[in-house]
């Protein structure tokens, strides 16, 4: 693809804002008849030619997401050697500080500065029964939690719950939109799901430099992401034209984009859009992206209505696990103070 220049070198940017597709969950949540077919059809005209939309009336309730912004607030306004105790390890779970971000897997746009947002890392707790996390594997340790923050643990927890129940909920929508059976993803989203939580801030940047974000451009790694509205602008989501634009301001709504294993599990079907994000100039700014997707160990094969004799598999059969791991490696530099041989 051949990008398009656009300057957005300030904090307002000049990205144009544009419409996003609304998937509109009432109808579907109140169980009543036609409504998963109809949003199937919406949500493959998203995927298929954006990766982005919005999701109304999807039962989170705003009084949680409320509060999630506010303990990541309390969070980053911990002291800096607070934060650091809780450095993130090699099973993607604690602090990133800034800096410390490079997406070198990313096809939209060389990065080569460092990104300049911080953030605090979550993901699923598995239970002391699962055997990988009996083993040590990787990505399967418990989370790190800060000290002298009453509520915050129940907080996280509380709202990745409810982002992942949504997540669970939407499945037979995605399968009908890859004219799948209603029930195709469900064993590939059982007790052992992983959701992934980043709970992020980016300070002002007053002048950027040439190439420098608050996040580069990257596609998320997983199978869908959920982003509820941040009062201060800044993402910036890349058209099939090359064109980068902002979203609208949604507040009763949840932004929705796939990530690259649904791309890849979708041969391309269902595109795994680029974004960034620039920074404000004058102002801090949060955000919370929670990433829902399958467990890590099963093989995802092909979809089976994503290829046929004219159109073979691009990618390698693989687990979530092995995609994962890669996707990590390739936008956290961290990952070389690792050993490559250990799980």
């Amino acid at each position: 693809m051949n990008l398009k220049t656009v300057d957005v070198t300030t904090a307002e940017g000049t990205a144009e804002t544009r419409d996003l597709p609304i998937l509109d969950l009432a109808e579907f949540r109140a169980g009543k008849p036609g409504a998963t077919e109809k949003l199937a059809a919406e949500l493959r005209f998203a995927c298929e030619n954006i990766g982005f939309m919005a999701v109304r009336n999807h039962g989170v309730p705003q009084q949680l997401i409320d509060r999630i912004f506010a303990e990541t607030e309390r969070f980053h306004s911990l002291p800096m050697e607070g934060k650091l105790a809780l450095k993130v390890n090699q099973n993607q779970r604690g602090y990133v500080q800034p800096g410390a971000t490079l997406p070198k897997h990313s096809t939209y746009n060389k990065n080569t500065k460092y990104d300049s947002n911080e953030t605090m890392v979550f993901a699923t707790e598995f239970g002391p029964e699962n055997p990988h996390a009996q083993a040590g594997k990787r990505f399967y340790a418990k989370n790190q939690w800060p000290d002298g923050l009453p509520g915050f643990r129940e907080t996280v927890l509380e709202y990745m719950a409810d982002i992942t129940a949504l997540g669970k909920q939407m499945l037979p929508i995605w399968a009908l939109a890859l004219d799948l059976n209603e029930d195709y993803f469900a064993p590939h989203f059982g007790e052992t799901s992983y959701t992934y939580f980043r709970m992020a801030h980016y300070p002002p940047v007053a002048e950027l430099g040439d190439n420098e974000f608050g996040l580069g451009a990257h596609a998320d790694t997983g199978f869908m992401t959920f982003l509820p509205q941040t009062d201060v602008d800044g993402l910036e989501i890349l058209d099939t034209e090359g064109v980068w634009f902002r979203p609208p301001k949604l507040y009763d709504c949840l932004l929705l984009n796939t990530g690259q294993f649904l791309e890849r599990w979708s041969n391309g079907r269902f595109r795994a859009t680029p974004h960034r994000v620039i920074p404000p100039k004058a102002q801090d700014r949060y955000s919370v992206a929670c990433f829902v997707n399958p467990d890590f160990e099963p093989i995802a094969t092909c979809l089976p209505t994503c290829h046929g004799p004219d159109n073979p598999p691009q990618y390698p059969d693989e687990s979530y696990w092995d995609f994962y791991k890669w996707y990590m490696a390739n936008t956290y530099p961290h990952y070389e103070e690792f050993h490559e041989g250990e799980t």
